[in-house]
């Protein structure tokens, strides 16, 4: 029996080591229209969940006793639902600046994770392309937009476009929440904050790579879970990926 390859299988193995290379480097990666436009197209359905959790920040908002410029203003700047619905909590008179600082920014450290997974793509795009996008970044399309890469496809405005889809019904509806809020009443007595909690699954099922997932995975889902007993705030989201990452680089070093 021949021991040589099958006619075209050299040129096979290349192209999948080719393809693997894009993948893992992002040196493919394009960044256009056809991106923003997919990201945009493909994030539609979070929105709508996206969507639940501005009418209840404008409702709070509200209640709080911002107006609804003052809510919007602030939907289309920090674009951070779980900080500003803190906010808004602890908001009172004479406002508490620096616990409202300090537990923002215990909230939003995760973003800095978030951020690094997409370093190895992103150092491939300009700094107002890449910034400029991640102005945008939510946990939402931030999932979506990772296993885009992962996938391959080379769409580097896949956040932005993701991003803008998001953005636009966090601040839409705040403005729906601040101005029939008292109409609408609790959002998620319809159920659309189950919409994100759905998306997320689905996107946990598409990003498992394994066994080499179930360590960092296990890891993050039991510091997590430790840190939400005997934490107070919202430190098991930091510490959780913090712990997987940790356990990651001692796998591999």
């Amino acid at each position: 029996m021949s021991n040589s390859a099958p006619p075209g299988s050299e040129d096979r193995a290349a192209l999948g080591s080719s393809a693997g290379d894009a993948r893992s480097d992002g040196s493919t990666l394009t960044f256009g229209y056809h991106g923003v436009r997919a990201g945009f197209v493909i994030a539609l359905p979070i929105a709508l969940g996206v969507g639940g959790y501005g009418i209840a920040f404008g409702i709070l908002a509200t209640q709080a006793g911002l107006s609804v410029a003052e809510a919007t203003l602030m939907s289309a700047t920090v674009v951070a639902g779980a900080s500003q619905i803190i906010a808004v909590e602890l908001w009172t008179n004479p406002i508490p600046v620096s616990t409202i600082l300090l537990t923002t920014f215990a909230v939003n450290l995760r973003y800095s994770l978030m951020g690094a997974a997409l370093q190895p793509w992103f150092r491939h795009l300009s700094p107002p392309q890449a910034y400029g996008s991640l102005f945008f970044m939510a946990d939402e399309n931030w999932a979506l937009t990772l296993r885009d890469l992962e996938a391959g496809n080379g769409r580097g405005a896949f956040l932005l476009g993701s991003g803008l889809a998001v953005w636009s019904a966090w601040v839409l509806s705040t403005v729906v929440g601040t101005l029939a809020g008292g109409a609408i009443g609790d959002p998620t007595a319809y159920g659309i904050d189950f919409v994100l909690a759905a998306v997320f699954v689905a996107l946990a099922v598409e990003l498992w790579d394994g066994d080499s997932s179930l360590v960092p995975w296990s890891v993050a889902l039991v510091t997590a879970l430790l840190a939400a007993r005997f934490l107070p705030g919202q430190w098991y989201i930091l510490l959780g990926g913090v712990a997987a990452g940790v356990s990651e680089v001692l796998r591999y070093e």
